[in-house]
């Protein structure tokens, strides 16, 4: 089933693509980012989203990221907020500071709890679920006189092919979509996924349950075996077989590199041929590697158009 293109499409043909970075720890750091922000943005992706840390450990962080590429780029911020760590009137203060910032796009989660913390350490308060922080966000918008463009990315929402690690069962990833979506989320992003059937077929079954915003797969290119069993523990994912074994047996770092780069990039035109509305790449604050992504699988970038 063809995902609905509505909110996402740009330029007339393009293939719309996002990409996701995180804070910088320190100041070299920082300095990397901008530059390989600057890469991204030249590429023309929608939006670039920047995560928020566990229990708000990178909020001030975060911010400066998003004011850097609200102010030195053409593209749209989106700022990640989750439900974990904050209160109602914590959340409502970091939403009106993105929104000074200018930032008035964001990405609602739940979140998950800090490292070494269980569900019971962490206080959730009144924001026990994305759809109570969807809420939240377009009231405080509708306070400050933001408008909502039909049809724009202002709040996206988290969704899981293969289901959330608290899921009680197939139905209940669908169930909470639906609730986001009736709370006012505009966008999904899906967790990363590794096999473009298990996004398709997720697809088509929150289609039949009445789910009518753009559903975006997540695609990590995957360069380690150690990355990978990292992004396996933490997402709950199958392992992608034919990945594990092409970056196992890869001779060396540049030949890990090329396999996961061919894997992410024969994904995605697998999803796109299969009707996906665009996709998200997880950047790791790199951007040589997403963008390789993009060339492989021959989706146009704004650089590839202006060299013509």
């Amino acid at each position: 089933m063809t995902d609905s293109p509505s909110i996402l499409t740009g330029r007339p043909g393009a293939v719309p693509f996002s990409f996701e970075v995180y804070p910088p720890r320190t100041p070299d750091a920082a300095a990397a980012l901008h530059e390989s922000v600057q890469h991204l943005a030249d590429a023309g992706p929608r939006f670039i989203s920047v995560t928020f840390g566990a229990g708000g450990s990178t909020g001030g962080r975060s911010l400066e990221l998003l004011r850097y590429i609200r102010e030195s780029t053409d593209v749209e911020p989106l700022a990640h907020l989750t439900c974990v760590g904050h209160t109602t009137a914590r959340a409502e203060a970091l939403v009106r500071e993105f929104l000074d910032a200018g930032v008035d796009r964001f990405l609602a989660l739940r979140g998950d709890p800090p490292a070494g913390l269980g569900e019971d350490d962490v206080f959730l308060g009144d924001l026990a679920r994305a759809a109570d922080l969807v809420r939240l966000i377009r009231r405080v918008r509708a306070e400050r006189g933001v408008i909502e463009v039909p049809g724009a990315p202002d709040i996206a929402v988290a969704a899981f092919p293969n289901g959330h690690p608290r899921s009680r069962n197939a139905r209940h990833d669908i169930d909470a979509l639906l609730e986001k979506q009736a709370a006012g989320a505009t966008l999904a992003i899906t967790q990363v996924v590794f096999r473009a059937d298990d996004h398709l077929a997720f697809v088509e079954r929150a289609r039949r349950a009445g789910v009518h915003i753009p559903i975006v797969p997540g695609i990590m290119p995957v360069t380690s075996p150690a990355r990978l069993r990292r992004v396996l523990e933490l997402t709950g994912e199958r392992e992608p077989t034919d990945l594990a074994l092409d970056l196992e047996l890869a001779p060396d770092a540049h030949a890990r590199r090329e396999a996961g780069i061919a894997h992410a990039a024969r994904l995605a035109r697998e999803l796109l041929a299969g009707g996906a509305s665009g996709i998200h790449l997880y950047a790791f604050n790199v951007h040589d590697t997403v963008l390789a992504v993009l060339r492989e699988a021959g989706i146009p970038t704004h650089e590839k158009e202006t060299a013509r």
